[in-house]
């Protein structure tokens, strides 16, 4: 898959068919100002203010279309009318603060993954008199769809080498740098848990680096899970539950949605992103439960499942990000099922060395519908990844608290005077909901975006 593989749906333009939004509250003012042939269609067709109407002129021609819900404010309150409306443009009439959401939540219903299937219907399109509004929009919408579009592309199409091209192209889209560790160069630089984990698959793995950014900023660093696919190894999955492992790079897809953000919006800030791309595969140089490795961190490691293989390829990463001693480090992984079943599918769960990093973005997920819970790390399930012939083991001797335990896990490789938060995502939706279709989703990415936004103001 290449990128930029563009979804444009929002366009800045004042040409098309009048679109109101309105507050239930606010339809008997604006219905008092319509002549008498909008207030009859309307009370034939009783509409009482409530949802999508289409009203046309005396021709038949469509004149305008009216939609009133009880909250706009709420992010996917008018998501659904892209889909309803007749394939035209409609310029969007609205109060100024709404603009921004009803475009955003446009863009996002109107997605489509297209790039194995013909899609014949065409879709209405938006127009925004506000160029600004159209452009924030869209950054945010493009910024979603390569999330989606980077979890729905099949593995055999988004292996190591394809997601180092869509890295190389969005850092050079915005004029950042691309740098990569292919195979053996793994382990002459000293990321031995990557390189097993990966070894066993004809695509070779890889360490990805993207780097963004004025040097005399603050430093950010994002790191990503980027397991194109999960067989398991050789503690193999049963075919259930592989058969959505194409998703198990989700956290790589995340940190790339995050980072396409912060460049498209020109944050000040020296961004850096570290994806470990793998495919745990099965082969005869397969890495072996029981083995014991060396991690880059020089904490030796033993290896109960190889199914826990996401923990081991971030560690080395995590470990990586330390060393440029950056003010905040975000890693996303699609790292454990009991994430799920603490949480569902839709609230992606964190934790957080730094509680006042961790208290605000939970409260700018509230206000942007955009929600993320933290969960504790909770020390005293320390002792459950100890090993008796290593430093630890990679998993817990218990599956309760499988998320936590993870989570400690990963701390072992994180300086104690980094603010670090992990963030333990579906990237998937399993159902349809108002502008977010069954399918690759992005999770958490907008509230950690508008939490940058207000620490690292211009």
């Amino acid at each position: 898959m290449s990128w930029p593989y563009m979804h444009q749906t929002i366009q800045h333009a004042s040409d098309g068919t009048p679109l109101y939004l309105l507050e239930k509250n606010q339809f008997p003012n604006w219905l008092q100002q319509q002549d008498a042939f909008v207030k009859n269609w309307l009370k034939n067709t009783q509409y009482e203010g409530r949802g999508l109407t289409l009203i046309p002129d005396n021709n038949g021609e469509l004149v305008c279309a009216l939609f009133c819900g009880e909250d706009l404010q709420s992010l996917f309150a008018s998501a659904d009318i892209a889909k309803q409306l007749p394939p035209q443009q409609f310029t969007l009439c609205c109060d100024t603060e709404l603009e921004l959401n009803a475009a955003i939540a446009w863009g996002l219903s109107s997605y489509q993954f297209d790039k194995y299937k013909k899609v014949e219907a065409p879709q209405a399109t938006l127009a925004l008199a506000n160029d600004d509004i159209a452009q924030q929009a869209n950054n945010v919408i493009q910024a979603t769809c390569l999330v989606r579009d980077m979890i729905n592309t099949p593995a055999g199409d988004m292996m190591p080498e394809h997601m180092a091209q869509t890295v190389k192209a969005v850092a050079q889209q915005f004029g950042g740098t691309f740098s990569q560790l292919v195979d053996e160069e793994l382990l002459e630089h000293n990321y031995p848990t990557i390189h097993a984990v990966g070894r066993a698959s004809v695509h070779a793995p890889r360490l990805l680096d993207l780097r963004w950014g004025d040097k005399q900023h603050p430093k950010v660093t994002l790191v990503g899970k980027g397991v194109c696919f999960d067989s398991g190894g050789l503690d193999l999955k049963p075919s259930g539950a592989m058969r959505l492992m194409k998703k198990d790079m989700g956290g790589a897809a995340h940190v790339m949605g995050l980072a396409y953000l912060i460049m498209s919006h020109n944050l000040p800030i020296q961004l850096r992103v570290i994806i470990p791309s793998v495919e745990n595969a099965v082969s005869a140089n397969a890495f072996r439960p029981g083995d014991v490795i060396k991690t880059r961190h020089g904490i030796s490691v033993e290896i109960d499942n190889t199914d826990a293989e996401g923990r081991l390829v971030l560690c080395d990463a995590l470990s990586e990000a330390c060393n440029d001693k950056p003010d905040v480090i975000f890693d996303f992984a699609t790292l454990t099922g009991a994430c799920r079943v603490a949480l569902g599918t839709e609230l992606p769960g964190f934790f957080s060395n730094d509680n006042q990093i961790a208290q605000d973005l939970m409260a700018v997920g509230e206000e942007n519908d955009d929600p993320v819970w933290r969960l504790p790390l909770h020390k005293a399930y320390r002792g459950l990844l100890k090993s008796d012939v290593a430093d630890i083991s990679n998993c817990a001797s218990t599956p309760f608290g499988g998320a936590i335990t993870a989570a400690l896990y990963l701390q072992e490789f994180v300086h104690k005077d980094i603010p670090w938060l992990h963030f333990d995502v579906m990237a998937w939706n399993n159902r349809n909901l108002p502008g977010r279709p069954v399918g690759g989703e992005a999770f958490g990415i907008r509230t950690v975006f508008d939490y940058l936004a207000q620490r690292y103001s211009a």
